[in-house]
């Protein structure tokens, strides 16, 4: 589970992780509001090694079969921390897509607009980057709570 976020995305996080392990299945949650990366740079492109805390998130997502990533929509879009950090995970020049092909990717957020614009954005980034992102999505806000019968099904495609 990766978040973009801390609060209602970070809690989202925790349900789907929750729903995870009790269908036995494993599952962390990285939190990228709590890396603090720096911004990414064309300048910076070549530090990828040494920006602290990259190498771990780095390892974390390559060794996880599929992602479930839970982002707010910002400015009718992604918060920063996201695209900051698959920015700094897409340096490899040759293949900027390694860590992202043929990786499944569920989406999901917690948003006070709906979250429809971030759940677009997203499905773009990562379609391009060669995921196979999920046609369902979860949008949940302050009046709409988290449907459980969504997250198992999405947990379901990601984990098949």
């Amino acid at each position: 589970m990766i978040t973009a976020t801390s609060d209602n995305n970070l809690a989202l996080a925790g349900k789907f992780a929750d729903a995870a392990r009790e269908m036995g299945h494993e599952a962390d949650i990285v939190n990228l509001a709590e890396l603090d990366f720096p911004m990414f740079t064309v300048a910076r492109s070549k530090e990828l090694d040494v920006v602290p805390g990259m190498a771990e998130l780095k390892a974390a997502m390559s060794s996880a079969d599929s992602w479930m990533v839970i982002a707010p929509e910002y400015n009718g879009s992604m918060p920063p921390t996201l695209n900051n950090a698959v920015a700094w995970l897409s340096t490899q020049w040759k293949d900027f897509r390694a860590l992202f092909n043929s990786r499944k990717v569920g989406l999901a957020t917690h948003s006070g607009g709906g979250g429809e614009h971030v759940i677009m954005a997203m499905r773009q980034m990562f379609s391009y980057l060669g995921c196979n992102v999920l046609g369902r999505k979860l949008a949940s806000n302050k009046d709409k709570e988290a449907n459980p019968e969504t997250i198992e099904d999405m947990l379901n495609q990601l984990a098949n």
